[in-house]
């Protein structure tokens, strides 16, 4: 730690704000938020991280800054400020590969209605709505929305002195030929952002009343348009779900799932009973603290949400982030209105809607890893080429197996093996052994040096096809006792025989044998995530075994 790091530590106080992390080349690498500013600041540098994030983090910082705020809520809005604006390396900045559409209701005499992206969000351009995360639902809803509320439609008139085929049609009031006022015009406006905001009851009482104010001036014209608006309206809030009758309960619930290197948060928006919308958010990222990304999911979505704030947000999930006062008050600050957090804990009407938007999740995130795996399988010679090249393999890897030992202190001691063929799993040639030889005595190396003789032993024989590569789950010491083992049974290694490598949790580090160095495969790259979902689902097949072999002893059996 040099000088001037060290005496801009000993001078920052004890009061909420945010503090800036710079590196050698004078770029902001961090920023983060803290109730007391010297408590955090210090914690960094006085303390042993078990995070190599944060280990690493430390060893780069150069020189800090700081601000002061008045309140821990003013320092959580100016860190997400700082964040955006800075994009620093070590704080978390959620990418995903969409770019999700919001509605726009624009800034005009007679505003029209459009689709914009996220890097159009310009508040001076009008009223925003969203995100959307469905854009096939989002356009749907955009048709219906034309269909009962007839805005203008074009930013300037085709013809000077006629009204387009639009107003002949009913999809347009053709406010360029002085057709409608301006107040009947920002009537419309108001239900279409009665209907966007999800206040449909209070849109229906509108368009009802209006209908009669026309039926009782003989407007009956315009009585017969309002009456259709009604029955359409009515027509689709049918197909919502009700989710709490005669209630207006106006609320999000939010779940989020983490597995196999995929992040996914669904929100289902109930407003006045009824659940209006789900959004999904699907991101790929590895080794990450989940809690933490959470946390900046949550200030993110939030910051930029463009539809009205629900009265109570309710995910089990936040329990685990804490911060349950601060989150209030900075949701209080950035809505202008109270919004409650609940943990959705207990069997009430909080824990089922959260568990409905647990089983989404699920889903969410199955349909992600349906879609990786597609890719794989679509590209598996140039997935493959790219492993055996940066793994150095002798073999391309056709057939890839997998092993993995599970056992509670030595009892029950079972091992998988889980065979890929081409990127795809094969299930009709997944194993399962019973490890004979450390009953009762927890040795991984022994049961794995157990599994592997009576696998290898088997090789050439019917359903028992030579692997091109076997992955081991560990780091250097695990697979140099794997060959160990292999090399007594004398099976052939490289070309022509087999390879192996072995992958580290931590931080995915790819171990070659007889290679002191470790191989550090791209975040993102379709072949790190390939052989971390077979090391995965060996660990689920062990479990999985382990479990039903334990039931069945338990059980006398």
């Amino acid at each position: 730690m040099n000088s001037e790091l060290l005496e801009t530590i000993k001078l920052v106080p004890n009061q909420p704000g945010c503090y800036l992390y710079y590196n050698k080349d004078n770029e902001i690498i961090y920023v983060g938020k803290a109730k007391n500013l010297k408590r955090r600041v210090y914690s960094y540098f006085h303390k042993q991280h078990d995070s190599v994030k944060v280990t690493v983090l430390v060893s780069q910082i150069e020189r800090m800054e700081y601000i002061i705020t008045d309140s821990e809520v003013e320092a959580l809005i100016l860190e997400s400020h700082l964040i955006k604006k800075h994009k620093p390396k070590y704080n978390i900045l959620l990418k995903d590969d969409k770019k999700y559409p919001y509605f726009l209701i624009t800034d005009e005499d007679f505003p029209r209605i459009q689709v914009v992206r996220k890097k159009n969000l310009n508040p001076d351009k009008g009223r925003f709505y969203g995100p959307y995360t469905d854009a096939g639902a989002m356009y749907a809803t955009l048709d219906f929305l034309k269909k009962i509320f007839p805005l203008k439609q074009c930013k300037q008139p085709k013809f000077s002195n006629r009204p387009c085929l639009y107003y002949h049609i009913g999809k347009c009031l053709a406010p360029c030929q002085g057709k409608v006022t301006p107040e009947e015009y920002q009537k419309l406006i108001n239900q279409v952002e009665l209907f966007l905001s999800g206040k449909q009851t209070e849109l229906l009482k509108e368009i009802q009343a209006q209908m009669i104010k026309y039926a009782e001036s003989e407007q009956f014209e315009k009585a017969a348009k309002m009456r259709d608006s009604y029955n359409d309206l009515v027509k689709t809030l049918e197909r919502q779900k009700v989710v709490y009758e005669n209630t207006k309960l106006n609320e999000d619930i939010l779940a989020c799932i983490y597995d196999e290197g995929i992040f996914v948060v669904v929100i289902m928006m109930i407003r006045e009973g009824r659940l209006i919308d789900k959004k999904d958010f699907t991101y790929f990222a590895d080794n990450i603290d989940k809690t933490e990304y959470l946390e900046t999911f949550f200030t993110d979505y939030y910051s930029n949400l463009k539809l009205e704030f629900p009265d109570k947000i309710v995910s089990k999930d936040l329990e685990e982030v804490g911060n349950k006062e601060l989150f209030q008050d900075w949701l209080k600050v950035i809505s202008g209105k109270k919004v409650s957090i609940n943990y959705g804990n207990g069997r009430g009407k909080y824990g089922e809607l959260y568990e409905l938007a647990v089983k989404n999740a699920v889903n969410t995130l199955e349909n992600a890893k349906l879609k990786k795996m597609a890719e794989i399988r679509d590209d598996f010679n140039e997935v493959g080429s790219y492993l055996a090249e940066k793994l150095h393999l002798a073999n391309f890897p056709n057939r890839i197996e997998c092993y993995d030992i599970s056992h509670i202190q030595g009892t029950n001691t079972v091992a998988s093996m889980v065979v890929f063929q081409n990127g795809l799993p094969k299930k009709t040639a997944y194993r399962k052994f019973k490890i004979r030889l450390t009953e009762g005595k927890p040795d991984d190396f022994l049961s794995m040096k157990e599994v592997l003789t009576r696998r290898l032993k088997r090789l050439g024989e019917p359903k028992w096809e030579k692997p091109d590569l076997i992955i081991i789950d560990g780091g250097k010491g695990q697979l140099s006792s794997v060959m160990q083992i292999v090399e007594s049974l004398g099976v052939k290694i490289g070309e022509g025989g087999i390879d192996f490598i072995s992958l580290a949790k931590r931080e995915e580090e790819v171990f070659l044998p007889k290679k002191s160095k470790s191989i550090l495969l791209p975040r993102d790259s379709n072949a790190l995530y390939l052989i971390q979902r077979i090391r995965d689902e060996a660990h689920r097949f062990a479990i999985t075994f382990h479990r039903e072999l334990r039931g069945k002893n338990a059980l006398g059996k």
